[in-house]
Formats: C-alpha cells, sequence, structure tokens
C-alpha cells in the first residue's frame, strides 16, 4: 500500500510532523520518501485531490494512447494535466518510464504537476515490486533526503537592523547547534530587523527547542533576540508577509488575547 501524507503547515508549538505519522499509524514508519521539490502547497492538494477523485472512476488506462497524446505538443496543455495523473495511477514500468521521459522536457507550467505524478508513480511501483507499504511526504518546502526543509524568522527585539556584530553571532550559532541534531543550514538571510533561515532537519529533532537553543545562546550577549519566533515548513516568507505577521501577533499582544 502506498500512502501520500500532504503536510500543509505545522504548529510548532504543539506537534511535530514525527508525532503526526505516529498518530496516524500508530508508530513510526519505517519505508519513507519525501518530494524534495519545492512546489505550492495548493498545487500539491489540488494535485492528490485530483489523483483520489480520478481512480474513484477510472478504469485500465490506454498507456499507449496516453503516451502519444502526452507528447503531441498540439495536444492542450490542461488536458495533459489528466493524462499525467492516469498514468501515475497505473502500476505498470512503462507508465512510470512515460512520466520520466516526459519530465526532461515538460510543457511550461506544467514541471511542478509532472513532478508530483512521477513521485506518485514511483510510489505505486516500490508497494507493489517489493510487497511493502510505503509512505510519501510533501510539504510546500520539500525536503533532502530523510529530512524536511523548514523556514524560521528571528526578530531583532530592538526593532532596529542587526549590527555585523550579531549577524556574526547568529551565523555561528546556527552553525554549532544543527549539525548536533544532524540538520544543516541552507541560507541565512538579513532583512532589516529579521533574520530568516532556511534549514533541512531530520523528522525526529526538536525543532522548536532546537531554535530556543540558538535564541537563548545568541541572547547571552546582550538580548538581542525575541523570545518568540516564526516557524514553516509551507514556503519561504516575503518581508511583507514577515511584516504583517509580527503585526498580528503584536495586535494580539496588544489586546491581551490568549
Amino acid at each position: 500500500m502506498a500512502v501520500y501524507v500532504c503536510v500543509p503547515g505545522i504548529n510548532m508549538d504543539k506537534e511535530n510532523i514525527y508525532e503526526r505519522l505516529e498518530d496516524i499509524f500508530g508508530h513510526f514508519p519505517e519505508n519513507i520518501s519525501i518530494l524534495e521539490e519545492q512546489i505550492d502547497i495548493d498545487l500539491q492538494m489540488e494535485y492528490f485531490e485530483y489523483s483520489r477523485d480520478l481512480k474513484k472512476k477510472s478504469g485500465p488506462a490506454d498507456l499507449n494512447n496516453l503516451s502519444q497524446n502526452l507528447f503531441d505538443k498540439k495536444y492542450p496543455v490542461a488536458e495533459k494535466k489528466h493524462l499525467l495523473v492516469q498514468l501515475a495511477a497505473s502500476e505498470e514500468v512503462s507508465a512510470y518510464r512515460i512520466i520520466e521521459k516526459y519530465l526532461d522536457n515538460p510543457d511550461a507550467g506544467l514541471t511542478d504537476w509532472a513532478v508530483l505524478a512521477f513521485q506518485e508513480s514511483r510510489m505505486l511501483l516500490q508497494s507493489k515490486l517489493l510487497d511493502e507499504d510505503q509512505v510519501f511526504i510533501s510539504t510546500g518546502l520539500g525536503g533532502k533526503g530523510a529530512k524536511l526543509r523548514y523556514f524560521a524568522v528571528f526578530i531583532n527585539s530592538m526593532g532596529k537592523p542587526f549590527s555585523e556584530l550579531q549577524q556574526k553571532l547568529i551565523r555561528t550559532e546556527f552553525d554549532y547547534h544543527l549539525p548536533k541534531y544532524d540538520a544543516e543550514p541552507e541560507e541565512v538571510c538579513f532583512m532589516d530587523d529579521y533574520c530568516s533561515v532556511l534549514a533541512v532537519i531530520p523528522f525526529r529533532a526538536p525543532i522548536r527547542d532546537l531554535f530556543r537553543q540558538v535564541v537563548d545562546e545568541c541572547n547571552q550577549y546582550g538580548g538581542f533576540l525575541k523570545e518568540s519566533f516564526i516557524v514553516t515548513n509551507v514556503k519561504k516568507l516575503s518581508y511583507e508577509e514577515i511584516n504583517d505577521y509580527v503585526a498580528r501577533q503584536d495586535n494580539i499582544e496588544d489586546d491581551g488575547t490568549p
């Protein structure tokens, strides 16, 4: 059996993906694949809903006809979404190879859809050939190997841009603390009074505790970071989106709303 778990977002104060998987399966599953590409979460949800509905209605697929239409440049691109989902639902190796070949030169706007079809097809084949349950995890930010990617934002408590010394200290603490959890920092950026970090982190790592340690260590040198921070696995937030989120949180705190 192949199980697809699309994770649209995690509330880091209440749960992590490791705990969610244990709740779903009663244990942590062994055979896990992670979508590595960063694909919009709404598109992922659209794909998996489309795939689920198609499986309820469709019978055996004519692979030759599907392949011919998929590589026909005159065939409507919108209809090719349907073809890809049909191919992905097949348990034939030839269907997997068709999608794989199409990914080498997909139509404009269909790359992400084709990636999802390719991953679904691969999972079905693995489940059939190995006779083992397979679990496919997808988030908006994707992952790397057995790790998921997270985007975190830290805020200068003074409300001003980080100094060069503060920037160096933050980078140093991330370089020190993340490897202790087998996590990898991929990108550290500074935007006025915000610091954003993109990192890949193992399932079992206590993400909130990890980032809390960085904040606590940095605050040993002047208390320049706010205790609260933002963590998401949905997408990289823009400066405007971070501003909006922080403003909403400030309003909640000012109103005394729990």
